[in-house]
């Protein structure tokens, strides 16, 4: 793996990553494809609305379809049909979600199957060696990820565990001879010394990058800018930069500005299933009878498929007839909205023009009276 950072403007960064499967450009928003497929998208339609690099989920696929399956195909890439990057997570998000199915002990996490109840391990060994078969060409450490609520107490706790977890991910990584890159996963819950600490303890041992683990995890706004805010600009500066699971355009646009290179969320995806589509002019739900005649596009501004082909009065239709193609059109145009937005933030900060564009961006956001109106008939 090779980072370059090709230009600034304050602490938003403009970067190229350079990985086994390909070049991305950053900053990047990468789709999620839990089950080694993103939602009611092909490959071919990714590569269509620009995707770069997507995510798959250690914990799921080694579950489901199992790790000889996809390990007979040589990796991920090949069994889902995707010739770019790729990063998996480690499985640790997953496991902390199964709340009382599990048991977190200093060798790794025991718990009941979601799938048919059968007792399982994870340990920092096993998702090494499930992220080494799966070969994704960006790995996470496991890591415990900090709930919230959590007392400084019970932070500080998790913390020093996902720390020793972190040395034995990069110790196991190693034996394996995995060339991948292997990054590094910051906790330490709302407390900004926990995360000075676990982010010092994770240079020490030294990782390819840094992700910001423990964000958008039910936590106030203000609590995640905060933190936000006091690590990002911590972070190695040579060093992609991947804040976990966030999120909304206009956490996204914060979070450049802080100076993050890497996004990943389930939001437009599962957002455009339940018919929630982004536009620049605001958000619009499409099951709303105000779109049930409209022969206008979702959002003229845009160019994807979708908005280049059909209207809000069709896309309407689909939602509620519950048809399969709404789902695809929808995620379709989702998806074409977070790219388009990805590629503005890294031509704004090429550029120097980042204020203005950001400014912009808001502005318009806050203008749902140009896309929620009917357009004209005639």
């Amino acid at each position: 793996m090779n980072f370059e950072l090709l230009a600034s403007d304050g602490a938003a960064r403009r970067g190229r990553l350079s990985l086994a499967h390909g070049i991305v450009e950053t900053p990047v928003f990468m789709p999620v494809g839990t089950y080694g497929t993103v939602k009611a998208m092909t490959p071919q339609m990714l590569n269509d609305i620009g995707a770069q690099i997507c995510l798959g989920n250690t914990f799921h696929l080694w579950l489901r379809p199992g790790l000889d399956v996809v390990g007979a195909h040589q990796g991920l890439h090949r069994f889902m049909g995707w010739d770019k990057p790729i990063l998996t997570d480690s499985g640790g998000f997953q496991v902390f979600s199964l709340g009382a199915l599990r048991k977190i002990t200093e060798e790794g996490v025991k718990f009941s199957s979601p799938i048919d109840g059968a007792k399982l391990f994870l340990s920092p060994e096993e998702s090494m060696r499930i992220q080494h078969t799966l070969n994704s060409d960006i790995v996470m450490i496991f890591d415990e990820c900090t709930p919230y609520p959590a007392s400084r107490e019970e932070a500080a706790k998790s913390m020093r565990l996902s720390m020793r977890w972190a040395r034995r991910s990069k110790d196991e990584h190693n034996r394996l001879e995995n060339r991948n890159a292997l990054f590094g996963i910051v906790q330490g819950g709302m407390y900004e010394d926990l995360r000075d600490e676990s982010l010092a303890g994770l240079d020490a041992i030294g990782f390819d990058g840094m992700a910001i683990g423990g964000l958008s995890v039910g936590e106030p706004k203000e609590d995640m800018a905060r933190i936000l805010a006091h690590t990002a600009p911590r972070l190695p500066t040579h060093k992609p930069r991947y804040l976990m699971g966030v999120g909304t355009p206009e956490d996204i646009v914060a979070a450049v500005q802080a100076g993050i290179d890497m996004f990943d969320c389930v939001m437009p995806t599962r957002n455009a299933r339940n018919g929630h589509l982004f536009t620049r002019f605001g958000d619009v739900k499409i099951k709303n009878a105000r779109h049930k005649a409209d022969t206008g596009p979702l959002d003229p501004s845009c160019a994807c498929y979708t908005c280049r082909n059909f209207s809000r009065a069709y896309l309407h239709h689909l939602f509620r007839a519950g048809e399969i193609l709404g789902s695809m059109l929808n995620t379709v145009h989702n998806l074409h909205y977070y790219q388009t937005l990805m590629s503005e933030l890294r031509a704004a900060i090429a550029e120097q023009r980042l204020g203005p564009m950001v400014a912009a961006f808001h502005r318009d956001r806050q203008n749902e009276s140009m896309i929620e109106l009917p357009v004209s008939n005639k």
